[in-house]
């Protein structure tokens, strides 16, 4: 009876073919997985720029109609919920919400950081009339879900004004800094 050996040899190009075949479909794998990841990441880009136009089509709809409302003073009534003492301060009030959403919104699109955002809110502080507007509509504000971005932007001009209410200088441009994002 002959007895067939299979020693190294036969085992190595059965093993080398495995390693091969083994390699060939980690590197199909791995090709695969990176195209699906440059997918995955276009895909989230194009998302993003779909909710960055949602939001500027918004903002052309609010601009328009406040725009109406700070031309009728009969429209302002409707617009705003908040009594003025004049209809000059209404509009006032309506031209400050005006600039509260525009910078609000540049930072939702990423026109602006959050540090921007801060110094841009720190300038519209310093007015009586916006805070006046800022006050008036503290009621609005506190139904908005705690960890939105328009209530952690809130919070942060709370706090500016609070900073510089505060401070011992007359520079401020430099006073409070911003919170962490």
């Amino acid at each position: 009876m002959a007895t067939r050996k299979f020693g190294v040899q036969g085992w190595g190009s059965a093993s080398v073919a495995g390693l091969a075949f083994a390699a060939g479909a980690l590197t199909a794998f791995a090709t695969r997985r990176r195209r699906y990841e440059e997918l995955r990441l276009r895909v989230a880009e194009m998302e993003r720029g779909v909710r960055q136009n949602a939001m500027l089509d918004q903002q052309r709809a609010q601009h328009y109609l406040l725009s109406k409302a700070m031309d009728d003073a009969d429209l302002a009534a409707v617009y705003s919920t908040v009594q003025a003492d004049s209809p000059v301060r209404q509009r006032q009030y309506l031209f400050a919400n005006a600039m509260y959403t525009n910078a609000l919104l540049a930072y939702r699109v990423e026109v602006v950081s959050w540090e921007e955002l801060h110094g841009h809110l720190r300038m519209f502080c310093q007015n009586p009339i916006f805070r006046a507007y800022w006050d008036a509509h503290r009621p609005h504000r506190s139904s908005l879900e705690g960890n939105s971005t328009e209530a952690r932007v809130g919070r942060m001009v709370d706090r500016l004004i609070l900073d510089l209410d505060e401070a011992d200088t007359e520079e401020w441009w430099v006073v409070g800094e911003p919170p962490t994002e």
